[in-house]
């Protein structure tokens, strides 16, 4: 993929965009600064990479905003709803940051409602390719157009949506082979977890090998990374913060590395007295806008963590009783976290009291790393049943189960991941093989492709 294919005018608005995201980051910082908060400039100052003597006129922060306020209420009189003076220009797809306001599913509404269930539309299942040795993880890119793999052989490939929705529409034998777009090797041992840039085309790995690399999926002939970061621990677990300028990396070590990706600098919380030397990180992400960070770790305990501070603000200790914690994720309105752990039960948790506020039974994991995920809408939750190899999905609201479905994997999928944008989501298994699930109707194959399943 030749980078002249990406979008001209998205790039010139990801520009303008950190732009103004600079000019207020300093704005905050010289306010802090100046009437003598000098703690919270520093933290904010280091978490936006904004140099804390930045030259910005005394009071400029209190003038634009009482100006805005000022304008606000004129437009308000005048019959404007405060929602059209929002800059709705701004882009939330691949190559921006996340708007922060986002309408979530209201989990505390509806309270085990029988009967009210939702179908879970039928997918058809595609075998897409399949590495040398265990597909161990998979990531989407943040507007649902790419994923990626990888292997305990050490590879990375990448995948294009549309092509496999190609591919599943003619009955072409060489249609597996083209499913891949990049393939990338670089990794000594093998890869844990990966991430995409939320703004610019490139794919981070964690593995084994204790480094983070860098992959830019624009380049067609890159097949190594051109930046690696050295951890001193086995990397288990990457997440980029949503402005593209931090990451965070869960290892061995009990506490999260939080890494500017810029400058390679590590900072470690200093707020751990509570965490045991031996408990490593098995999965670490942040919410959408980055305020938070969520770990699951090996001691069965979920841990919330401050964005900016880095400090742990929240423990929800035995989490998964005695049993790992394998997987953590923030809703998309950052209220609630999903967990899953080896003790076979999906956990929701309310965040700002660390309420269990909901629990989705009958799927067995008490082997393998799995996860549970939200589907793109977060009304459905999926995991992983071992024993059957199957794929489990159910109403997020009533958490009865509405779907089993035969994952096609020879012994049980390692891992599960969904697309953010639309019904379409992919397994990795020990098998080594990736199958992607893409709801009928988009990319429905032919009568005669026998190489697409119904489930």
């Amino acid at each position: 993929m030749d980078s002249s294919n990406f979008n001209t005018n998205g790039l010139e608005q990801t520009l303008q965009d950190g732009k103004l995201y600079r000019h207020v980051n300093a704005l905050v910082v010289a306010h802090l600064r100046d009437n003598n908060l000098n703690q919270a400039a520093s933290a904010v100052a280091s978490a936006t990479m904004t140099p804390l003597n930045v030259e910005v006129p005394h009071n400029k922060l209190i003038e634009l905003v009482a100006k805005g306020l000022a304008v606000e209420k004129d437009e308000m009189l005048r019959g404007i709803p405060s929602e059209a003076l929002l800059d709705s220009s701004i882009s939330t797809g691949y190559g921006s940051i996340p708007g922060p306001r986002v309408v979530g599913v209201d989990f505390s509404a509806v309270h085990d409602i029988k009967g009210s269930s939702k179908s879970f539309q039928k997918h058809e299942t595609r075998h897409v390719s399949e590495h040398k040795n265990v597909a161990r993880c998979a990531r989407f890119s943040p507007d649902g157009k790419f994923f990626a793999t990888g292997s305990a052989d050490t590879s990375i490939k990448l995948f294009e949506i549309s092509k496999i929705k190609q591919m599943m529409l003619s009955d072409s034998r060489d249609a597996t082979m083209r499913a891949v777009i990049r393939t990338f090797y670089d990794h000594l041992q093998p890869v844990n977890d990966l991430d995409f840039h939320p703004q610019n085309t490139i794919l981070i790995s964690g593995a084994k090998d204790h480094t983070i690399k860098f992959f830019d999926f624009s380049k067609t002939v890159a097949k190594r990374a051109f930046r690696v970061i050295q951890d001193t621990h086995n990397v288990r677990s990457v997440s980029f913060h949503p402005s593209g300028e931090f990451l965070l990396a869960g290892t061995d070590h009990p506490i999260a590395h939080l890494y500017d990706v810029n400058t390679f600098q590590c900072y470690l919380s200093a707020n751990v007295q509570e965490i045991g030397a031996n408990v490593a990180i098995n999965q670490v992400r942040y919410s959408s806008t980055g305020g938070m960070y969520v770990t699951a770790s090996k001691d069965g305990a979920i841990r919330l963590w401050d964005g900016v501070t880095s400090n742990c603000v929240r423990s929800i200790l035995g989490a998964h009783g005695t049993a790992e914690a394998t997987s953590a994720n923030f809703t998309k309105d950052q209220r609630y976290v999903l967990s899953c752990g080896k003790d076979s039960i999906v956990k929701l948790w309310e965040v700002g009291s660390g309420r269990l506020v909901k629990q989705y039974l009958g799927a067995a994991h008490m082997m393998l790393r799995c996860q549970a995920v939200f589907n793109a809408t977060e009304e459905f939750v999926l995991s992983i049943d071992e024993p059957s190899n199957e794929i489990v999905i159910w109403d997020a609201l009533t958490t009865e189960k509405v779907a089993r479905w035969p994952s096609n994997h020879i012994g049980s999928p390692r891992w599960l991941e969904h697309s953010p944008i639309e019904a379409v989501f992919v397994t990795c298994g020990t098998d080594s093989r990736e199958y992607v699930l893409v709801r009928r109707g988009r990319g429905r194959p032919d009568k005669g492709n026998k190489r697409a399943k119904r489930v």
